[in-house]
């Protein structure tokens, strides 16, 4: 009979059976507690009956073991025969019982990424028979599709966000049909850090003083607020409170309809510095009976990718400025208003930050050259006290 036992170098509970006449010892990455114990006691009770049966899939309970190739060769039809649904089938059914808890956009991306990816790998495969050497491959094979004319493959960033549906839809499943996830030891791929590029306060003048006059007020709410293009391409104007002098983020626009913001700390206000209260005004006067603050002739939300294209990319060019998002424009209110000395947890909350760590972690480097605070004041404290007192010493 078999039991549940623990290994004392790590506390993790294995199955410790007999199949074929051989003892069979298999990790798992649960702690001894009484409740994992209970869990895995019900696996091993229905191991022992298929065992007994001679129903018993090794391969499907064990899909990483060394044992499995050995003891357990299963056909293709054993395969069809596993009590998991196909992976398409469940991917699918996972699908709609998670959606409830997503926004729309995400409910798209999603369903992008099974489509796209997911489905066409994986969606003949029993759910339970999926290894980690076919995830593994079938990661290798995200770095190398081919965009466009490049064979360079995706960015780990994209490969992350489609591995992450499939992680949590095995996950699932293994708790589900009673079996190890393949996800085991399988981490993230490491993102490259990239620094953000903001414009100096030079080159934002010489944006808005180029830019076409109907989108200078667009542009000066974005240089000096920080706002995501979402936010501000959704902006209505019975956010805006003039008497107050502060901007309601409460919805964005993302993908042609509007949603709730991107998190429950991107929901604030934003002060209005002068300079925006009057761009806004001079705004209220072309748009002030539409519901949208920026918006086309027909009152509707701009349209990023069309905005940026026809508008913001052949500005810089005109002006000879290195071409940059204009998501820059959120990172340039950032450092600008850090370069002013103003209070950095002031700073989060107009950026819609839960804390100030990213405040330092991304935008601090940029400080010194813009206000000289540089490291010179600690130099003259160092220089008027060390090198007074000590350098100046005759030491014996």
């Amino acid at each position: 009979m078999g039991s549940i036992r623990v290994r004392k170098e790590n506390n993790k509970l294995y199955f410790d059976f007999r199949y074929k006449g051989v003892r069979c010892r298999e990790q798992t990455a649960l702690t001894d507690n009484p409740a994992n114990r209970r869990k895995l006691e019900k696996v091993l009770k229905k191991i022992e009956a298929e065992i007994t049966l001679g129903t018993f899939d090794y391969h499907r309970y064990f899909p990483n073991s060394r044992l499995a190739a050995r003891l357990d060769r299963p056909s293709t039809e054993s395969a069809k025969s596993l009590d998991s649904p196909l992976f398409r089938d469940f991917a699918w059914e996972w699908f709609e019982e998670m959606q409830v808890g997503w926004k729309a956009s995400h409910q798209e991306t999603i369903r992008i990424i099974l489509n796209r990816h997911l489905i066409p790998t994986f969606g003949d495969q029993a759910v339970s028979r999926i290894t980690k050497a076919d995830i593994l491959k079938f990661r290798a094979s995200l770095a190398k599709v081919e965009r466009g004319n490049s064979k360079v493959g995706l960015p780990p960033q994209r490969i992350n966000h489609i591995m992450n549906p499939l992680r949590q839809i095995l996950s699932e499943a293994a708790d589900r049909f009673h079996c190890t996830t393949p996800f085991t030891g399988i981490k993230p791929l490491k993102v490259p850090r990239t620094d953000v590029d903001p414009f100096t306060l030079e080159e934002v003048q010489l944006i808005l003083k180029h830019v076409r006059p109907d989108f200078r007020n667009y542009y000066t709410v974005r240089f000096f607020t920080g706002m995501r293009t979402s936010e501000i391409d959704g902006l209505k104007w019975r956010y805006v409170d003039f008497q107050r002098r502060q901007i309601l983020i409460r919805e964005s626009w993302v993908n042609g309809r509007v949603e709730t913001t991107k998190t429950d700390g991107s929901r604030r206000e934003i002060d209005m510095q002068e300079i925006v209260y009057q761009a806004l005004q001079d705004q209220f006067k072309v748009t002030g009976n539409m519901e949208y603050v920026f918006c086309t002739r027909a009152g509707t939300p701009l349209e990023h990718n069309n905005v940026t294209k026809r508008v913001w990319y052949p500005l810089l060019r005109h002006l000879s400025l290195k071409i940059r998002r204009p998501y820059q424009t959120r990172h340039t209110a950032a450092t600008l208003m850090l370069a002013s000395g103003e209070n950095p947890e002031w700073i989060a909350r107009q950026l819609g930050h839960s804390t100030t760590e990213m405040l330092f972690r991304v935008y601090s480097r940029y400080v010194p050259n813009l206000t000289r605070k540089d490291g010179s004041a600690f130099g003259r404290l160092v220089a008027s006290h060390v090198n007074g007192e000590v350098y100046d010493e005759q030491t014996p």
